[in-house]
């Protein structure tokens, strides 16, 4: 069971919409006309069609597993004291004394660059239940970081 965000929720149901509904029969259309072409074995373009077909059954199938199997999370109902999915966690690196703030999301949701790490990677499995002013700590590939939880809230 995954458990999603409201907002990544539609926005997986909103591509898996867009793949049924306006990919998947470009393709189909892109793979007949390649193939009326003649001789599919020196087709580049059959080839390639079919290499298109595939990736795009792949990938409708792959949301259609995530969100057959998701749950979407109430933000109402979590706890606000500890940090849990969907907590903006800001800690504080024991070892350098820089704070950083990040928000503990589903794998599905994770973005770095937006500040959405997984509950699932180290820094986000050590902070995961642990509440303000307490110690965290992560193994990752360079050692063992300790974070202390400054401050916990909720999206």
């Amino acid at each position: 069971m995954e458990y999603l965000s409201k907002q990544r929720y539609d926005e997986l149901l909103a591509e898996l919409k867009h793949l049924i509904n306006e990919v998947y029969p470009k393709v189909q259309e892109d793979l007949a006309e390649t193939s009326a072409q003649g001789d599919r074995s020196d087709n580049a373009g059959y080839r390639e069609a079919r290499r298109l077909q595939g990736k795009t059954i792949s990938r409708i199938r792959f949301l259609q597993n995530i969100l057959e199997h998701a749950r979407v999370l109430n933000p109402d109902v979590l706890p606000k004291d500890q940090v849990t999915l969907l907590s903006r966690v800001e800690f504080t690196n024991l070892s350098t004394n820089t704070r950083m703030t990040f928000q503990i999301v589903s794998p599905h949701e994770m973005e770095l660059e937006a500040g959405k790490i997984s509950l699932k990677s180290p820094i986000g499995a050590a902070l995961m239940g642990k509440k303000v002013g307490e110690i965290a700590e992560a193994q990752v590939p360079s050692g063992t970081l300790r974070f202390r939880i400054e401050s916990i809230t909720l999206d």
